[in-house]
C-alpha cells in the first residue's frame, strides 16, 4: 500500500485555533514569546526558500496556488514538512495585511545570530551598529540598504523596534533573510567594540569631517543613533571618527534610513562595481 502524499489542510473558520495562533503574532509579545515571526508574499518567501528558511507553516488563499511560483512554494514546504493551510478569503483577510494583501503568507522561526569576536573580524566587512532604533519602517529599510551593499550584519542595541514585526519585515523586501541580526545591550556593545581593529565611524552634529572625504580604515564598524536622539554620549566616544553629511537646506539631520543609505554607500564605494 502506498503512502499518501501530504495536502494542504483546508480552512474556512475564523475560529480555528491555528487562524488565532497566527494572528497574535501581529503583536511583539507574541512574537517574543514563541520566537516566529509572519512574512507575507509569495517573492518574500522565495527568498527565504533560497537561503535555507523553511517555514513552520505555509498560508495561501483556496485556488491561488494551482501552477507556477506558488505551487512550488506549497510543494517545497510540504515536502520540508511545513504545515500547509489552504484557507477562505474571509480568514486570509483576517491575516494578511490591509494595504496591498497578498495571496501567501508563511510562518517562520527567528534567527539571530552572535557577534564575531571583533578582533578576528576580516578587513573586507563591514558590520553596522544602530541604536535604539524605534521606527519599523526605518529599520525594515536599513536592513534592505544592508543587504544591497554587502554588509556583514547589523547589531541591534539597546530597546530596538522589532525587526521581526509585519511592518518591518515588509520594508525589507526579503532582506530580513538574508542579513544576520545579533541583540545586545550598549554594555555588552561597548566592551565587544574594544578590540575593534579598523575605524568606529559615527555621524554626528559635531563631526568635524566630511563623509565623503575620509579614507575609512578597514574593517569598518558604522554606528547610527535612533530618530531624533542621534547617538548617545557613551557611544559618540566609541567612535574613532566622527563625520558630517553636508546639508545646503534649513535642516540639520536627514531621515535615519537615509543617512545610514549614504554612509554604507560611500564606506562601501570603493567595492561596489556595476
Amino acid at each position: 500500500m502506498t503512502q499518501r502524499e501530504p495536502a494542504p489542510k483546508p480552512i474556512t473558520s475564523l475560529q480555528n485555533d491555528r487562524v488565532k495562533a497566527i494572528r497574535a503574532l501581529e503583536m511583539r509579545k507574541a512574537r517574543k514569546e514563541t520566537g516566529l515571526f509572519v512574512a507575507e508574499g509569495a517573492s518574500l518567501l522565495v527568498t527565504a526558500r533560497e537561503h535555507g528558511f523553511t517555514p513552520e507553516t505555509l498560508l495561501f488563499r483556496a485556488g491561488s496556488a494551482a501552477s507556477g511560483i506558488a505551487r512550488g512554494l506549497v510543494e517545497g514546504a510540504l515536502k520540508a514538512g511545513a504545515e500547509c493551510l489552504e484557507v477562505s478569503e474571509a480568514v486570509l483577510g483576517k491575516l494578511a495585511s490591509k494595504d496591498n494583501p497578498q495571496s501567501m503568507l508563511g510562518v517562520f522561526r527567528q534567527r539571530w545570530v552572535e557577534a564575531p569576536p571583533a578582533a578576528k573580524v576580516a578587513p573586507s566587512q563591514l558590520w553596522l551598529a544602530l541604536e535604539e532604533v524605534h521606527d519599523p519602517g526605518n529599520l525594515g529599510t536599513i536592513l534592505r540598504t544592508a543587504d544591497a551593499v554587502g554588509a556583514s550584519g547589523v547589531i541591534l542595541i539597546g530597546q530596538s523596534c522589532d525587526p521581526y514585526s509585519r511592518e518591518c519585515v515588509r520594508a525589507t523586501m526579503g532582506s530580513i533573510f538574508v542579513v544576520p541580526l545579533v541583540k545586545m545591550t550598549r554594555e555588552a556593545f561597548l566592551a565587544w567594540r574594544a578590540s575593534w581593529r579598523g575605524d568606529v565611524v559615527g555621524t554626528h552634529l559635531e563631526g568635524a569631517e566630511d563623509f565623503r572625504e575620509v579614507g575609512y580604515r578597514a574593517p569598518v564598524l558604522l554606528v547610527m543613533g535612533s530618530e531624533g536622539p542621534g547617538l548617545s554620549e557613551p557611544m559618540a566616544k566609541a567612535c574613532t571618527r566622527l563625520v558630517k553629511i553636508p546639508m545646503a537646506g534649513s535642516l540639520d539631520s536627514l531621515n535615519l534610513a537615509v543617512a545610514t543609505a549614504l554612509m554604507l554607500y560611500e564606506i562601501r564605494r570603493p567595492e561596489l562595481k556595476l
